[in-house]
């Protein structure tokens, strides 16, 4: 009994699944060397090819997740329609191979701007392809209780390698340049592909197959609509994916253009967000359930740490602002993902979140571009001002629609001078979807 309750309620219960364990173990290796890779790709672009520009970062940045916005959706039907597995054992691999490739080109010293332009449009198409299939391959991986548990202990995968990381990133590339980091993140995908190998198909939970005849993309897109509660977390993410995660750019342009600093405190500074990411990837995991004030919560919260980052008087209290501004972003997208996979029927869900990615990744196409020429035409602290604009309206967004979800009303009390009263109209009918996530059938 008592087993079981921990079981239940741990912060890493899901690590107690074998086939999830060697997922985990392989996901955080391939994700310090993903992190590496992004740090020293930055730095190439920022400092080596570019001289300080944040355009040319944006660009980057653009065509790195411009695929998303067009091919996520069929990466969902993929999702739905094939084995997950293999499909993820083909775009590891292919991912490694591109990894190695631009190391080679670095090191041979004939890497120029638009070959990294191209290099980040093929791994930003192999991504579109991988994300959604990789999203949803973890409910193949733990029960529907542990879902959320499993997701935020991805992102805390993701945000531990973002720690470690960019530090041993800004090391290397100050020491011995950018090129061999690119070859070390080659290496650590092999780990991926060796827990993708290493997983129990037989103890692979069955996923509801859906064959060409019944999956239809606009079916996809026919749920989402149907689902308000869903819609509206998809619109706040648009906006904080689009306009507020393009923290990269942000922190190289402080760190250089606010700070005068190179490598070394870029990475720090990218490690010290880290801290709070991590952090925040914990709290979303010692909860049961995803729920949509946490959301919003985080998405209020974001903006107004990227309010007190702009406004930092030195690179000591921006890399402590960061911690908080990490937090934030963290139970933002964690709380997001993982309340629209728990919240949607099994044979929907890889079109869902294919939708869902391509929203949250693809606007950064848009937002990346803008948000560097503000930095190069303005400075530093109006491209943060950008995030601050995207989270502040992202919570006044979500307010609204509960507002408007729960049928609430002021109502003026006579009786009483000057006091005003929060009412549900009389007609209202509860809508569980809107304070907390449906049991998936």
């Amino acid at each position: 009994m008592t087993d079981d309750k921990h079981h239940r309620t741990g912060t890493f219960r899901s690590l107690r699944v074998p086939n999830y364990r060697w997922w985990f173990l392989g996901a955080l290796v391939s994700n310090i060397g993903t992190w590496m890779q992004r740090i020293a790709q930055d730095w190439l672009v920022f400092n080596d090819l570019s001289h300080e520009d944040s355009t040319a970062m944006g660009i980057v940045m653009a065509l790195q997740f411009l695929p998303q916005l067009f091919l996520a959706p069929y990466a969902g039907l993929l999702a739905d329609r094939s084995d997950r597995r293999k499909v993820l054992f083909l775009t590891q691999g292919a991912m490694a191979v591109l990894a190695a490739l631009l190391g080679v080109l670095v090191i041979s010293g004939s890497a120029q701007l638009w070959q990294v332009y191209v290099f980040a449009l093929l791994l930003g198409i192999v991504t579109a392809i991988d994300s959604p299939v990789r999203q949803t391959f973890v409910s193949n991986l733990v029960q529907d209780r542990d879902l959320p548990n499993a997701v935020a202990l991805n992102s805390m995968s993701f945000n531990s390698a973002r720690l470690i990381g960019p530090a041993i990133a800004g090391l290397l590339v100050a020491a011995v340049g950018s090129g061999p980091v690119f070859l070390i993140n080659t290496v650590t995908f092999l780990a991926m592909i060796g827990a993708i190998v290493a997983i129990d198909t037989t103890r692979l939970r069955p996923m509801p197959r859906v064959s060409r005849a019944s999956s239809r993309l606009r079916d996809g897109f026919a749920y989402v609509r149907s689902r308000p509660d869903i819609l509206i977390v998809m619109v706040g993410a648009f906006l904080v994916g689009t306009f507020g995660m393009n923290s990269a750019i942000n922190i190289a342009a402080m760190a250089t253009s606010e700070f005068g600093y190179g490598a070394n405190q870029f990475g720090f500074l990218t490690s010290a967000m880290a801290i709070g990411s991590v952090s925040g990837t914990l709290m979303a995991a010692k909860r049961e359930r995803p729920r949509l004030r946490f959301i919003f919560g985080a998405a209020g919260l974001f903006g107004l740490t990227c309010l007190a980052a702009a406004a930092s008087p030195n690179v000591v209290v921006f890399a402590v602002i960061l911690i908080p501004m990490g937090l934030a972003s963290l139970t933002f997208i964690t709380s997001a993902n993982a309340y629209v996979q728990v919240s949607t029927e099994p044979h929907m869900r890889g079109r869902v979140m294919s939708i869902y990615m391509a929203v949250f990744m693809g606007g950064t196409p848009i937002g990346a571009p803008v948000v560097g020429r503000i930095n190069d035409l303005w400075g530093a602290r109006w491209g943060l001002g950008v995030a601050v604009a995207a989270g502040l309206a992202t919570v006044l967004l979500g307010f609204l629609w509960y507002w408007r979800s729960q049928h609430l009303h002021l109502t003026y009390d006579r009786s009483r001078r000057g006091f005003v009263r929060l009412e549900r109209d009389a007609d209202y009918a509860p809508i569980t979807a809107a304070l907390e996530v449906q049991e998936p059938r």
